[in-house]
């Protein structure tokens, strides 16, 4: 039989301030609304298959990834598409950024597989992505490991989520529960993040004192954010939400997060950006996307602040909002 190959990409997601909508009884309409951005970078991957006994080797590039998560999503894809439990996989994920630190590295890490077997089974763009989005949607919340990452990324950009749930389901992958948009500008954006592995997001959206405050802090904001044309006029609005969402939900007041929220508050004040840039959380590790103010902005400071980042112990990563899909 001959091997087939196929590739698959996918950016990453920073969630800036969501709710926990978990109770619907299909995974498909589970997730959350919310506000977030978008990114260029995040994870790609190979996929090779060729005849023999149905099984799945997966090796990492980079950081290190769990495994299973990948077998999840090829078991759930076999369930849509057959053929696709017909080979032996080998799967090859390079990731950009580090798991657990708020950054959407599962969903990432979900769908860019998800396309990469695809593609290697020939299924046609449209399709493909369609349902790498259902896929990555389910394998998200049978494991706990995120709420609405897949809906947001099935818009792209700077994005709101106005309906929970998957962006796609049903046999023709029409549109599904979970609606959202986006705009862009490709502002771009430096990631900031301590060495240490994050909090898994199930050690909060399964926690039910921390659900209530986060879907109350995220419905407060969203009842602002959910009104009125989405594009880069609300981009200060965005940044201001944000900021009493972390705070509402008292996520910023967690010690870890509001001594990362210090150090970078200082940097940005020794490298005399102030003004021009704002520290915001990334839900739920501990991590601070660091964004211009005016999202028009071309960055050229961040190299700057990068450094004063990286003098105070933190790791650092420069990108850009990404497009729209």
């Amino acid at each position: 039989m001959t091997t087939r190959l196929g590739r698959g990409q996918c950016g990453a997601h920073l969630t800036l301030l969501f709710t926990v909508d978990d109770l619907a009884a299909e995974l498909e309409e589970q997730g959350s609304i919310g506000a977030g951005l978008c990114i260029e970078d995040g994870t790609e991957a190979i996929a090779k298959g060729e005849g023999g006994e149905s099984s799945l080797v997966v090796s990492f590039l980079g950081e290190g990834c769990i495994s299973t998560m990948y077998e999840e999503v090829l078991e759930v894809l076999c369930s849509e598409i057959p053929e696709a439990g017909e080979l032996a996989w080998e799967l090859s994920i390079r990731v950009r950024l580090p798991v657990s630190q708020g950054f959407g590295m599962s969903a990432s890490g979900a769908i860019a597989a998800a396309i990469a077997f695809q593609r290697a089974l020939g299924i046609p763009h449209e399709e493909c992505l369609r349902r790498a989005f259902l896929v990555a949607h389910i394998v998200e919340r049978r494991r706990s490991s995120g709420l609405g990452d897949t809906t947001a990324l099935a818009a792209g950009g700077v994005e709101r989520r106005l309906v929970a749930g998957s962006p796609y389901c049903g046999p023709r992958l029409e549109n599904g529960p979970g609606n959202s948009e986006g705009w862009t500008l490709n502002t771009p954006v430096l990631l900031s993040w301590k060495a240490e592995t994050g909090v898994h997001t199930s050690q909060y959206i399964d926690d039910p004192r921390w659900k209530d405050r986060i879907t109350g802090a995220g419905e407060e904001q969203m009842d602002k954010l959910s009104v009125g044309v989405w594009n880069q006029s609300r981009w200060s609005e965005l940044i201001e939400a944000s900021r009493c969402f972390a705070e509402a939900s008292g996520l910023s007041a967690d010690a870890s997060r509001s001594a990362l929220l210090s150090t970078v508050s200082r940097a940005i004040t020794t490298a005399n950006l102030s003004e021009v840039v704002c520290p915001l959380l990334c839900m739920l590790g501990e991590s601070v996307v660091i964004v211009p103010r005016n999202a028009e902005s071309d960055g050229k400071f961040f190299d700057r602040l990068s450094g004063e980042l990286e003098v105070a112990g933190l790791s650092t990563f420069r990108s850009r909002v990404g497009p729209l899909v």
